[in-house]
């Protein structure tokens, strides 16, 4: 399990270099980010190297932010390795909100984020079904 920062920005030009420049200046490190935008706003979602700090940061910068539980999936970087872990997911009915790919890699495994509803779930159908994922601590030092 581990904390996702996410921050509601108005579609306008230097809002998410603004969001990167706070990040940066407080030391720190992006590892992982996704945006959904629409014509008017996005939510940026972020890996960050300290969810804590960068949470109150934003906050004090006056960013509307808020913090996710979410799992990082080690994936086999090969062909259908997603498909394998999903499907497996499916098998279980563990319902995904969204994913996006992690820019780090361990050894020959993609990192994947998920969103689920049930994380506690996620995690012990993921230990039966031998699928990794990463602690909190390592997925923010990598």
């Amino acid at each position: 399990m581990a904390k996702q920062i996410s921050v509601f920005l108005e579609n306008k030009v230097g809002r998410l270099a603004h969001v990167t420049r706070v990040l940066g200046e407080a030391g720190i490190n992006i590892r992982a980010l996704s945006i959904a935008d629409t014509s008017d706003f996005g939510i940026l979602r972020l890996i960050v190297s300290d969810p804590a700090k960068a949470y109150q940061v934003l906050k004090d910068a006056r960013f509307t932010v808020s913090e996710t539980e979410v799992i990082a999936v080690q994936v086999p970087d090969s062909p259908g390795g997603l498909a394998s872990v999903l499907e497996q997911m499916t098998e279980q009915e563990l319902s995904i909100e969204y994913l996006y790919a992690f820019l780090g890699t361990r050894g020959d495994d993609a990192l994947v984020i998920f969103k689920v509803e049930d994380i506690s779930r996620a995690r012990k159908i993921f230990n039966e079904k031998g699928i990794k994922f990463l602690d909190e601590n390592t997925l923010y030092k990598l």
